[in-house]
C-alpha cells in the first residue's frame, strides 16, 4: 500500500487548475496541500513546507517554471516535479530532464494524462507526453542533431548501447574498454542528463533523438 504524498499546484490558469485540483482529488493517497495562481508564493511555500511533489505550470505571471524547478532540486533533492505548459517545444524535455524534472504534460493533452503523469512520477519512472515531435530543423537525413546535454562521443556511444539493453559487461567486451571504465561512463551520463535508471536514460535518448523509438 502506497503511503499518502503531498502535493502542491502552481498554476496561474484558475479554470485549469481548478480542473487540475478536481482530477488529483478522485485519486487516493494524494493531498493537495496548497493551490498558487503565482510562482513565488507557491516556492516560498515548497521550501517551508516540503511536500513531495510539485506540479507546476511552465509561464506563469511572476517567473518562469523552470527556475522554480531549478531551486527546489537543489534545495529539495528528493522531491517530486511534474511540469504542465501550454508551449512545449522540441527542445524542452532534454532541457527539463536536464534539470532534473521527472516529467511534464502539454495542456492540449486530456486531463487523464496529468493523471497518469502523477501516477508514475509518484511510482518513481519518469513521464513526457506532448504533440510535438522532433524536428529536422535543416539537418539533412544522416546527420546528427546537436544535443541540448553535452555528451561526449563515446559517452553517446555507451549511452546507445545502454538504451539498446546492453550490460556493462557486453559493451566494455564491445568497445574493448574494462567494466570499470564502462560503468564510470555510464555514472557521467546519467549525472549529466539527472537520471537515475536505465529506463529514463532510454526515454531521453529516445527525446533527444540519440536512438529511434
Amino acid at each position: 500500500m502506497r503511503s499518502q504524498i503531498r502535493v502542491v499546484l502552481i498554476e496561474d490558469e484558475t479554470m485549469f487548475r481548478q480542473l487540475i485540483l478536481l482530477t488529483l482529488g478522485k485519486v487516493k493517497g494524494i493531498q493537495v496541500v496548497g493551490e498558487f495562481g503565482l510562482g513565488k508564493p507557491g516556492l516560498d511555500y515548497c521550501l517551508r513546507e516540503k511536500p513531495d511533489m510539485l506540479v507546476v505550470d511552465l509561464m506563469l505571471p511572476d517567473t518562469n517554471g523552470l527556475d522554480i524547478a531549478r531551486e527546489l532540486r537543489r534545495a529539495l533533492p528528493d522531491m517530486k516535479i511534474l511540469v504542465i505548459t501550454a508551449h512545449p517545444s522540441e527542445r524542452l524535455p532534454a532541457e527539463l530532464m536536464a534539470i532534473g524534472v521527472n516529467g511534464y504534460v502539454d495542456k492540449t493533452e486530456p486531463i487523464e494524462y496529468v493523471l497518469s503523469a502523477v501516477e508514475t512520477v509518484r511510482g518513481g519512472g519518469m513521464f513526457f507526453a506532448s504533440r510535438v515531435r522532433a524536428k529536422t530543423g535543416g539537418v539533412q537525413p544522416g546527420e546528427k542533431r546537436p544535443l541540448d546535454v553535452p555528451l561526449t562521443e563515446r559517452e553517446q556511444e555507451i549511452a546507445r548501447l545502454v538504451a539498446a539493453g546492453q550490460m556493462s559487461k557486453e559493451i566494455a567486451a564491445r568497445l574493448n574498454l574494462s567494466v570499470r571504465t564502462v560503468e564510470k561512463h555510464r555514472a557521467n551520463i546519467m549525472e549529466k542528463i539527472g537520471v537515475r535508471e536505465v529506463a529514463s536514460l532510454t526515454r531521453w535518448c529516445i527525446q533527444v533523438g540519440l536512438v529511434d523509438s
